[in-house]
């Protein structure tokens, strides 16, 4: 078999798995999504679930899983963009750095369980937060930070160094080049990033079992006081996510419907994270475009 007939079989081969793995992919979202579909409708979006009657929704759990996302962001993205920005601007290659790089690579890796477990153990137990939204945002910035520094420092390394020298050259400081160049510049895939995280944040269940529980207060989405424990914005109150109710509804559901409640929620789940990586894809597709003329 000469080369040119080796490298086409090779095509062949390895077109034929990615189409596969390509079909498995989208037969299964199809399947669970048409499986949900049924379920969906205004009542169950805006009601509150119900552990006893067939007629709950998912109100508190898809506002919770929303509200989650928000405070795992505001607290991540500064520690991971100021990380971002040591590793690709400041940090020498010595062995402080090579040591973060690595923890950073290390706590990617670990099981969303095991982050779960340790916030448990400090925010829940010793920080006394009990089970709450705190406790759970806390525990995904842990999760989250990894992977949003690893993606800011990409998207700062991917700015021409020409741009840095320019305005060093025009007398600017190193810190006044970062923040009104390099920064800038790398906006678009930092944001793109951040967009992805939100949906893993959106989609976690391991670690929020174990740090804002699995049950939810009823909460007055009048009341906009935070202090206040009857509060929808209260971060103290404990917090049943969508991807947590999912969850317990196939594990200890009593309702007659569970499994019926269960695959509407996945739906939700789904379509929900699929929106997420499409606003992201359309928004970096939107910004290379402008960049580009």
């Amino acid at each position: 078999m000469n080369a040119e007939k080796r490298d086409h079989l090779a095509t062949i081969l390895i077109s034929s798995g990615a189409i596969f793995a390509g079909i498995l992919v989208i037969l299964f979202l199809l399947y669970l999504i048409v499986e949900g579909l049924p379920q969906l409708s205004w009542h169950f979006l805006t009601t509150a679930s119900d552990s006893f009657s067939t007629n709950g929704g998912i109100r508190d759990q898809l506002f919770n899983s929303f509200y989650l996302v928000v405070i795992t962001l505001i607290i991540s993205i500064p520690l991971s963009l100021g990380a971002a920005i040591y590793l690709s601007e400041y940090a020498k290659d010595n062995v402080f750095t090579r040591a973060l790089r690595l923890a950073i690579e290390v706590l990617s890796s670990l099981p969303s369980v095991v982050i779960g477990l340790f916030g448990y153990l400090i925010f829940v137990v010793n920080f006394k937060m009990g089970f709450s939204i705190l406790a759970g945002a806390l525990a995904l910035t842990i999760l989250n930070i990894p992977l949003l520094t690893t993606n800011a420092e990409q998207a700062l390394r991917q700015i021409p160094y020409l741009q840095r020298q320019a305005g060093l050259g025009l007398g600017m400081t190193k810190w006044r080049v970062t923040k009104d160049i390099v920064i800038p510049a790398a906006f678009p895939s930092i944001l793109t990033g951040v967009i992805l995280a939100s949906g893993r944040i959106f989609g976690e269940a391991a670690a929020l079992i174990f740090t804002s529980g699995q049950s939810s207060i009823a909460v007055s989405y009048s009341n906009w006081n935070p202090f206040d424990p009857t509060s929808f914005l209260n971060l103290m109150r404990p917090a049943e996510t969508l991807a947590v109710n999912i969850w317990k509804l196939n594990t200890e559901g009593l309702v007659p419907n569970a499994q019926a409640i269960s695959s509407g929620a996945v739906a939700v789940l789904i379509l929900t994270i699929l929106i997420f990586n499409i606003c992201a894809r359309l928004f970096s597709a939107y910004i290379s475009k402008k960049l580009g003329k």
